[in-house]
């Protein structure tokens, strides 16, 4: 026979007492406190989270919807500028960038008082967030916005050029403009408002773009040569990414894990998703077929525009506003290639710049509590905040626009910013890098 099966001792009644209790604690309120730290442990490994995702837009999703989009003999430039972009930019940030942009000081610009970080604030802030954490953030923003603009002039300008360029367009335009905007300078205190970067990021690179593309000059062969993409599978995988982490992008700039954020992050859904669809139609009807290089650039062109709107409207208001985002970057694109024969070979200008702009303006009307946004601050109404914005897109394309044009002609007197022919016909990747995207043996 099987031997009879032990039976467990019972706990002590003391045990029984002990657990009951700890589970009753445990399911009590948690003291305010406690509470309190818990939502700054959820906030900041959000916003970490988030850095992450911005971090991978530029690499590799930039880099790689970039690089399909150019020759195979440009791919690994292409690769190389958004790396070489990222590490100088990174540096620079750490060292002053973030000082002058954030740092507390006059209307224009920060005091520097915290270079190096040598003095930013370790303990919680009072919202909850080191601001350790904030400057890794707003790193990867620094970061993605000058490599937005190498889309204009790809496969002939030179690394040395481009290094210098990034540099100092770093500090006259970037550093400047998000102090105004994000760092409580003059433009936030005008009542101009971003969610996250329709006018610090995607207006200043797209209009710098614009001028960096008429100064450079066109690549040889341009009109006439149409130069098609060398592997639209690299840019749709690099869109995709590009849509996911512009989660990350609008998201994380609520600095915090809350309704803010979620609501953002449907808004750009919903934006992209129906700009996407606009440019396909639209192409679809002119051209007789849908491509996969125009749903992926309606995508971006409505993330763009998005951008600034992103944690103030309502999903109808993201949707209209992607939308038009698709219909007007569309239009604009034609425009500056075709009519005004410029080659911003990657369309920055009308997708980032247009779409930025656009979507900064479109924000005094859809953040109207009537059509399902967050409502306007206090003193503000449409018509406050439409000049407000308004105010905010004519000064920053202003500023971007000169400011680059001096950068450049300050560059070109003292250098060459293009290649050779020479260079120019074998491919940089060869020609400047001395390396291959591909072994054709």
């Amino acid at each position: 026979m099987p031997a009879a099966k032990r039976r467990k001792p019972s706990p002590a009644p003391g045990a029984v007492a002990a657990f009951s209790f700890g589970i009753g604690a445990a399911l009590l309120p948690l003291p305010a406190q406690a509470a309190d730290t818990l939502g700054a442990a959820g906030d900041t490994a959000w916003v970490l989270t988030a850095s992450a995702l911005v971090l991978f837009m530029t690499l590799p999703g930039l880099a790689l919807f970039y690089g399909g989009l150019v020759r195979a003999r440009n791919l690994l430039s292409v690769l190389m500028h958004c790396f070489a972009i990222c590490c100088v930019v990174s540096v620079l940030w750490i060292a002053i960038g973030y000082s002058l942009a954030f740092g507390r000081g006059g209307p224009w610009l920060g005091d520097g008082g915290s270079l190096f970080l040598a003095q930013i604030d370790q303990p919680l802030s009072p919202g909850g967030l080191p601001e350790s954490v904030f400057v890794l953030f707003q790193m990867t923003f620094a970061v993605i916005t000058p490599a937005l603009i190498i889309g204009a002039f790809p496969e002939r300008v030179s690394f040395p050029f481009l290094i210098l360029f990034v540099v100092l367009w770093l500090f006259c335009v970037y550093i400047p403009v998000a102090h105004w905007v994000w760092g409580k300078g003059w433009l936030a205190a005008g009542g101009t408002i971003d969610f996250a970067g329709g006018i610090v990021v995607h207006t200043t690179a797209g209009v710098s773009a614009l001028v960096c593309a008429v100064l450079i000059g066109a690549r040889r062969g341009f009109p006439d040569n149409l130069m098609p993409p060398h592997s639209p599978g690299l840019t749709m995988a690099g869109a995709g990414m590009l849509w996911v982490g512009w989660f990350g992008f609008n998201g994380g700039s609520a600095l915090a894990a809350n309704g803010t954020a979620g609501l953002a992050i449907l808004a750009t859904h919903c934006a992209a998703a129906a700009a996407a669809l606009a440019w396909m139609g639209i192409e679809w009807a002119r051209l007789g077929k849908p491509t996969s290089v125009g749903i992926v650039t309606g995508c971006v062109a409505g993330l763009a525009t998005i951008t600034p709107a992103s944690g103030f409207v309502g999903p109808g208001g993201a949707l209209a506003i992607g939308l038009a985002g698709g219909v007007v970057c569309f239009i604009a694109t034609s425009f500056v290639k075709r009519r005004c024969a410029i080659d911003d070979t990657l369309d920055v200008f009308a997708v980032h710049g247009v779409g930025g702009m656009l979507g900064s303006l479109l924000v005094a009307v859809f953040a109207a509590r009537s059509l399902g946004g967050a409502g306007y601050a206090a003193g503000m109404d449409f018509a406050a905040q439409a000049k407000a914005q308004l105010l905010g897109v004519a000064v920053v394309a202003l500023w971007s626009a000169v400011a680059t044009f001096a950068i450049v002609k300050l560059l070109g007197a003292v250098m060459q910013f293009r290649v050779g022919a020479d260079q120019e016909t074998t491919g940089l990747d060869l020609a400047v890098h001395g390396e291959r995207a591909y072994d054709h043996s």
